[in-house]
């Protein structure tokens, strides 16, 4: 390899890893995560997987907006009862 390669090779190795460090590969991630579910998977199957994902995060809603409500029934102030006293 000659001097000319090897220092691109550098400034790019360079360049990812500031951008590794600074957050911004996130995009450059995802991106190359739907490429290989693009590639990997055929359409019924992500259509599949989807619809499994959007199924497991409405179940994950369902019993977090259970036991909200359990709480809030246990924060509600109770109502005082009425007591009849009979005068003589």
């Amino acid at each position: 390899m000659d001097d000319m390669n090897k220092g691109g090779l550098e400034a790019r190795i360079a360049d990812l890893e500031r951008r590794l460090r600074s957050g911004d590969a996130k995009g450059t991630i995802e991106t190359a995560f739907w490429a290989v579910m693009h590639n990997v998977f055929p359409d019924e199957t992500r259509r599949h997987m989807r619809a499994a994902g959007r199924e497991q995060l409405l179940a994950a809603r369902s019993y977090l907006d259970h036991w909200i409500a359990r709480l809030d029934e246990k924060a509600a102030p109770e109502t005082p009862t009425r007591e009849t006293i009979q005068v003589e």
